[in-house]
């Protein structure tokens, strides 16, 4: 399946230069700080009038944000329509994306279960809801317009989809080492689980509603449902868990992203997502392979 191509004027070298992937992925990076300061700015605002209903506001604007800066840097820079938001498929493609999330979260949790590292020891009402909804919310979207619809696939139209696969992985797992007790074990497991997971998700669909589901789930389920910390981030649930014994079997302070079980459950369904992509043909080869694809089937038609 080829990529989304921009829409490029055919006697125009300026546009044939700002086309380019790689000018495209540094024109996009600072669309992304714009976004990002203006998030924050929201938020800012919204603390200090006391409006920022635990944060959901904030998220839901900050969402909106990114969701507007990209459709603007695809419309009037590439030139094309924004197929990556195709309207007709996003309540389908997100509620998937949601419960695979929730189901991946839960088996995590279940395997820690079992090895005697979680157990539940009470519970809190739905108030305490706002938070994780703020933290799955505002990254669910952001982080996939970041490093799904741009890094991975402006890098993808380049270099090919093992490659961007490779690249995007490593950037979104060692992005995390900068949060609160971060380690290169919680590093290099959310490049393997979630990095693979989330782009081969746009790999098949070549949409983001899926993506920014699962995402978005897994974040509120880690900390909203369970009661675990998410990246870091302590966050209260509607269960209150004990959690103990060794950090590989529970994460630690950093949560079960970093955990044995999250790696192994989360990678293997990612792999399956990839073998599926693979089967539909969705994986590409680099530019100049294409190319030479290209000339070859022209000489011969």
């Amino acid at each position: 399946m080829l990529p989304v191509e921009p829409n490029t004027p055919p006697d125009s070298p300026a546009w044939r230069v700002i086309h380019h992937p790689m000018m495209l992925l540094l024109l996009s990076i600072p669309l992304i700080f714009a976004c990002a300061i203006m998030s924050s700015a929201v938020g800012r605002a919204l603390k200090a009038s006391h409006t920022d209903g635990g944060g959901v506001v904030t998220a839901i604007i900050g969402a909106a944000i990114f969701f507007g800066g990209y459709w603007a840097f695809v419309r009037f820079v590439e030139r094309r329509r924004v197929v990556e938001f195709a309207f007709h498929r996003a309540l389908p493609e997100l509620a998937i994306g949601i419960a695979g999330g929730i189901a991946i979260l839960a088996a995590i949790i279940g395997v820690m279960a079992a090895l005697g590292a979680y157990r539940v020891v009470g519970y809190n009402g739905p108030e305490v809801l706002a938070v994780p909804l703020a933290i799955g919310i505002f990254p669910g979207f952001s982080e996939e317009i970041a490093l799904r619809a741009l890094f991975f696939r402006l890098l993808e139209r380049w270099l090919g989809s093992w490659a961007a696969l490779v690249l995007s992985a490593l950037f979104f797992g060692f992005g995390h080492i900068f949060n609160p007790e971060a380690t290169w074990v919680a590093a290099v497991g959310i490049a393997f689980e979630a990095g693979i997971l989330l782009a081969a998700l746009y790999m098949i669909t070549r949409r983001l509603w899926m993506a920014i589901g699962l995402h978005a789930a897994w974040n509120f389920a880690e900390g909203g449902i369970f009661g675990t910390p998410v990246s870091g981030l302590q966050v209260s649930g509607l269960l209150r868990p004990w959690i103990g014994g060794s950090d590989l079997v529970t994460g630690g302070k950093f949560g079960p992203e970093a955990s044995l079980p999250a790696m192994a459950i989360a990678t293997a369904v990612g792999v399956v997502l990839l073998y599926v992509a693979w089967r539909g043909d969705r994986f590409i080869a680099p530019s100049w392979v294409r190319r030479r694809q290209g000339a070859a089937a022209a000489e011969q038609a």
